[in-house]
């Protein structure tokens, strides 16, 4: 979890990224034409960033998850230590650079800057949900069924944390997530042949960061 934590912090960087170009969140206000996607993207945000705790208080997932490292005794510090700096100088390179992370870490969350920094929205859509939002329930159903068997720790706000993704985007946000790159890519071609290279660029990511935490476990 002290690791994996910067792929949940960077994941909301991707969706807002998503939200700052498909929706308006300047003001003054003027219509974004990304109507179908930016009804999309605005739903999804509002569940990853004001969902409930299992208290019933608003807070975001990654805030969920913190809560969660807490709860089973792990080492805060470091992201502490990374979203105060991300707050003082307001600059993901910056601070990455400041920060001591682990090589794989920064590594895959450069290719996520990289991929927002494009610009091209059905990139970052597709990262999005295939390079995320689409492995999650299968990934956190094999993981509950495991915890739940766990009585030598306090884990009850990990689990809440696990159905709580479970419940989500198996059944809303996955399947939202799909619609918007089809309304991304409509029926352009080339469009969905890099869709299907960054995917897969981004699941390839996602396995290099799986093997170095299972590294560090062993």
């Amino acid at each position: 979890m002290e690791n994996h934590v910067f792929a949940v912090w960077d994941f909301m960087s991707l969706i807002k990224a998503l939200q700052r170009n498909l929706t308006c969140v300047d003001v003054p206000w003027l219509p974004n034409s990304n109507n179908f996607s930016g009804r999309l993207v605005n739903e999804i945000v509002l569940a990853e960033e004001s969902d409930i705790d299992i208290n019933g208080n608003p807070k975001s997932h990654f805030e969920l998850y913190l809560e969660s490292m807490k709860e089973i005794g792990a080492d805060l510090s470091v992201i502490n230590k990374f979203i105060q700096e991300i707050r003082l100088n307001k600059s993901y390179k910056k601070t990455v650079n400041q920060i001591e992370i682990p090589e794989i870490i920064k590594e895959f969350m450069d290719f996520t800057f990289e991929v927002i920094n494009s610009n091209e929205n059905h990139l970052i859509a597709s990262v999005f949900t295939f390079g995320r939002e689409d492995l999650i329930p299968d990934m956190f159903i094999e993981i509950v069924k495991k915890l739940s068997q766990e009585k030598t720790i306090e884990i009850d706000s990990l689990i809440y944390y696990l159905e709580r993704h479970i419940e989500i985007d198996a059944d809303k946000h996955g399947p939202m997530a799909i619609k918007m790159i089809q309304d991304l890519c409509g029926n352009d071609e080339k469009k969905w042949n890099e869709a299907i290279i960054i995917s897969e660029k981004a699941l390839r990511m996602r396995i290099k960061l799986w093997d170095y935490i299972l590294q560090k476990i062993n």
